[in-house]
């Protein structure tokens, strides 16, 4: 190793700096998004090897499985939804018919808030952004004629997850399914609500009730379940750096582990269905690493901080998605080849599950036809391009090593801090994580603005052009029918029971009993998602932002 270092200085100094001192070379400074210095070559350094592991072996920073996609690729599971339940049931029996291997709900923004179709708060949202979901009878025209034994269906929801979950189950159970045989994800992450996205509904500590009891019920009931899916992916939509994304995404973990132990749960009870979110950007040497240290810090906080001693609990278990906010309406064709690119990056970083933006999507919402190409990038990546037929492919690179290294120190550097200010739930009550993401965004956006970094059709090789790509129409009259299907809804149900069932979810919301049991009980007898939420809003009260400008 001594006469490679030799090698390594020698070189750096009689060939490397003679021509950089001729040719300067294209930037002052080569970094990462989250300040890490690329230096031009890494020096040899024989310092990663006990820090690398195996594949399937703590602290699993080549992979959570000890053959990774040479047993079984990842899970192509593109995020869909939007009109009705009935046409976006048509968009996932396609894609599944196109080879899909798991499904992705994207709920419209009524839904995603706890309000029905009819509320007036509702009006111009229906079905917009998402599928608009109000009662069991929408949640099962979504699910006709897919068997929910044999698909893994993750839901993006938050502060009506444990409603949403409850109707998922009620389907099941009409189909014949029994519960403990249903597998997916809710995301139920409602700590990245409060940080960058917006969609909550009730104050921390009932939120927070919420998750724990889904943690319990779905431990016994389903336990096949992945009960929360803790996302970076919006923090770093919202702005963030990468290292920022794994810092706060773990320290929210922190947070939802410490309230379930709180709560008398066992860390080996539970830690085993808990999974992650996360963004694939840009810059595809920082995401592979990103990936990677994730994985390895995590492994360390469950091993180390929370004592986990099933191998099973020290396992970051993420899925991706490609970066929105890089998706640009100009040339929007050059999404594609952006999009290709993040997805590898998720691949060789080792993603359990991906879903790959459409190159339309800065305009409308995406098409059959260029969902179709998204699917298609995956199915390239997967069965033409060979990297899915080893491990890691990437690990011992220098680089790679190095930069996996940073965003790990970097990161625990970040949870100490929150640890400092009493936790991630202190941090975001005194704005310090929403301050720092929208330092780092205010930054990247000097940084565009000057030219410092380029966006390819943005702020250099722009066009003169017009947009002819076909659109999505969403039919304004799906909100009138939607208003028709809950009056029909109300008129046939027993409204007695529902009531007293309504009166008994404010009872159980009042006092410490799990409430999932009532609430599927509600949803069974044809209640809401309005009326379940209005019922909690009712006991909880609403969380209202404080403004930290």
């Amino acid at each position: 190793m001594t006469k490679l270092i030799d090698r390594y200085n020698q070189w750096h100094e009689k060939v490397y700096k003679p021509v950089t001192q001729k040719y300067p070379e294209r930037k002052q400074k080569f970094k990462t998004s989250s300040d890490i210095e690329f230096p031009p070559v890494i020096e040899p350094d024989d310092c990663y090897k006990d820090d690398l592991g195996f594949p399937g072996e703590y602290p699993f920073t080549r992979g959570v499985q000890p053959t990774m996609y040479r047993g079984r690729l990842w899970t192509m599971r593109q995020y869909a939804g939007f009109s009705s339940a009935e046409e976006s049931n048509k968009r996932y029996r396609f894609l599944l018919e196109q080879g899909q291997t798991g499904l992705s709900v994207a709920f419209d923004l009524p839904t995603q808030i706890g309000y029905d179709a009819d509320d007036p708060i509702a009006v111009g949202e229906v079905g917009k952004v998402g599928v608009s979901i109000s009662s069991i009878e929408d949640m099962e025209t979504l699910f006709s004629q897919i068997p929910l034994d044999k698909v893994s269906t993750s839901m993006t929801i938050n502060a009506p997850a444990a409603v949403l979950l409850a109707l998922y189950i009620a389907v099941a159970k009409r189909q014949g399914v029994d519960p403990k045989l249903l597998r997916g994800t809710i995301q139920n992450d409602i700590l990245k609500e409060y940080v960058a996205r917006g969609t909550y509904i009730y104050p921390p500590a009932p939120s927070m009730r919420l998750i724990t009891d889904i943690f319990s019920y779905c431990k016994s009931e389903v336990p096949l379940w992945n009960t929360i899916s803790i996302s970076g992916y919006h923090i770093r939509e919202a702005g963030s750096s990468a290292v920022q994304e794994v810092a706060f995404t773990l320290a929210n973990a922190i947070a939802y582990i410490e309230a379930a132990i709180k709560a008398g749960l066992n860390v080996d009870d539970f830690a085993s269905q808990l999974s992650f979110f996360f963004n694939a950007h840009n810059n595809f040497l920082e995401e592979v690493a990103k990936f990677r240290a994730a994985r390895r810090l995590y492994a360390r906080i469950m091993k180390e901080r929370f004592g986990a001693k099933e191998s099973v609990s020290q396992k970051l278990r993420f899925h991706t998605q490609t970066a929105g906010s890089t998706l640009t309406a100009q040339q929007p064709e050059n999404n594609v080849i952006r999009v290709t690119l993040q997805a590898l990056a998720a691949v060789m970083g080792g993603t359990q599950s991906l879903h790959t933006n459409s190159m339309d999507e800065a305009l409308w919402l995406p098409t059959q036809k260029s969902v179709q190409v998204a699917l298609r990038t995956q199915q390239i990546i997967a069965y033409e391009s060979g990297v899915a037929d080893t491990i890691d492919p990437l690990a011992g690179s220098y680089l790679v090593e190095h930069l996996t290294d940073e965003i790990e120190r970097k990161a625990a550097e970040y949870i100490e801090k929150i640890d400092a200010l009493g936790g991630a739930l202190k941090a975001i009550e005194t704005g310090y994580m929403q301050n720092e993401i929208q330092d780092s965004a205010f930054k990247s956006q000097l940084n565009l603005e000057a030219g410092e970094d380029v966006v390819v059709g943005v702020n250099k090789f722009q066009v003169k052009e017009e947009i002819v790509l076909e659109s999505l129409k969403i039919d304004p009259a799906i909100e009138t029918r939607q208003h028709e299907k809950l009056a029909a809804l109300r008129a046939n149900r027993n409204n007695q029971k529902v009531n007293e069932l309504l009166g008994r979810l404010a009872e159980t919301a009042r006092g410490d009993a799990n409430i999932m049991p009532v609430l599927i009980e509600c949803v069974e007898n044809k209640a809401t998602l309005g009326e379940c939420c209005n019922q909690l809003r009712k006991v909880w009260g609403e969380y209202r932002a404080p403004n930290f400008l």
